[in-house]
């Protein structure tokens, strides 16, 4: 069974060795990963920390939820399941999916349309 943490409202400047040496003081820490974002390598400010046992776990949030570290209170909590998300960004839910009502507008929508609007030339792309 894992005992995974969300820890939260990270500062910038946090480091996985400083989670590490920081939730040590609370029990064996099995491991930490702090989140980053995919393009910039910035951190997202959250990471996972996994804790040995439970006892451990429980222990870490009660030292640790709103401690103030780096300047900033941590919000510390036992991580929840990963929801599934609906495919990739293109489809489905994602940006320009069935599920996103409406219609483009523009330039573009008039295209290959015969334009009745009266002026304007008909266009061949």
């Amino acid at each position: 069974m894992e005992y995974k943490l969300y820890v939260g409202n990270l500062s910038y400047t946090t480091s996985e060795t400083d989670l590490q040496t920081l939730f040590a003081e609370a029990g064996a820490v099995k491991s930490v990963a702090l989140i980053k974002d995919r393009d910039s390598g910035r951190s997202k400010r959250f990471a996972f920390v996994e804790m040995e046992n439970q006892k451990d776990m429980q222990n870490a949030i009660s030292m640790f939820n709103g401690k103030d570290f780096q300047d900033r209170a941590l919000a510390v909590s036992a991580a929840r399941p990963r929801e599934e998300r609906s495919g990739g960004g293109f489809g489905g839910g994602g940006y320009g999916g069935k599920s996103r009502g409406g219609g483009g507008g523009g330039y573009n929508s008039d295209r290959g349309r015969n334009n009745k609007s009266g002026g304007g030339q008909k266009r061949s792309w």
